[in-house]
């Protein structure tokens, strides 16, 4: 985000009913998804909306955005970084889990993200990616309003996303989170679900490289 207003301009965009129903889904989700881990990078944060409610749910959250005035509507409680998610500085083996929720098919080179991810994951770390479904209605929608964040999306090609991430990541595969209109219900319907979720564990073979390179 360029600047101050936009930043908050967005933030009260992400207060209005809707977008909290929404968002009450994904964090829903991501509590069930993300038992048995504590520590959370969630990368590409923006505001940090969904975070401050994980922050109340008990986890330990750390938001990376590129955007420093997005970071400054952060709630309390969530730990802040400034950075592009290709070059994270964290340590090897940070974080129990990472997130990416509707963040990585903004991100320029996300396949370095990824590799970046997995480093600093622990060896049983695990990732979420809630990506847009170009083929929702909801999408559809939302492309045809030329001020709509949607229109700054990189990446809308599901399958090859997918293939990247399996590269570093043992992934399971749904559709979440219906919308048409202003309704939101449960969906798993390609056309429907605003939402393609790809969630698992690193690979052996990551985790092994990790631990030999820790060792060295």
């Amino acid at each position: 985000m360029k600047d101050a207003k936009e930043a908050n301009k967005y933030a009260e965009i992400c207060r209005e009913a809707f977008w909290q129903k929404v968002f009450q889904v994904e964090v829903e989700y991501l509590n069930v998804h993300l038992q048995n881990s504590r520590d959370i990078l969630s990368v590409g944060c923006g505001p940090a909306m969904i975070e401050g409610k994980l922050v109340k749910r008990g986890f330990h959250v750390t938001g990376l955005d590129i955007s420093e005035e997005a970071l400054r509507c952060a709630p309390d409680g969530v730990r802040t970084v400034a950075g592009r998610a290709e070059d994270m500085l964290f340590p090897d083996s940070s974080f129990d889990a990472a997130i990416f929720v509707v963040s990585l098919q903004f991100i320029e080179d996300y396949p370095k993200a990824i590799k970046r991810t997995a480093a600093v994951l622990r060896p049983e770390g695990k990732i979420i990616i809630m990506l847009l479904n170009p083929r929702s209605v909801f999408y559809k929608a939302m492309r045809l309003n030329p001020d709509s964040y949607v229109n700054l999306i990189r990446h809308t090609n599901l399958s090859r996303i997918e293939q990247d991430i399996r590269k570093d990541f043992l992934i399971q595969t749904e559709y979440l989170l219906g919308i048409k209109g202003e309704n939101i219900f449960p969906s798993q319907d390609p056309d429907l679900a605003a939402l393609y979720v790809m969630e698992g564990p690193k690979r052996r073979d990551i985790r092994q490289r990790g631990s030999d390179e820790s060792e060295r």
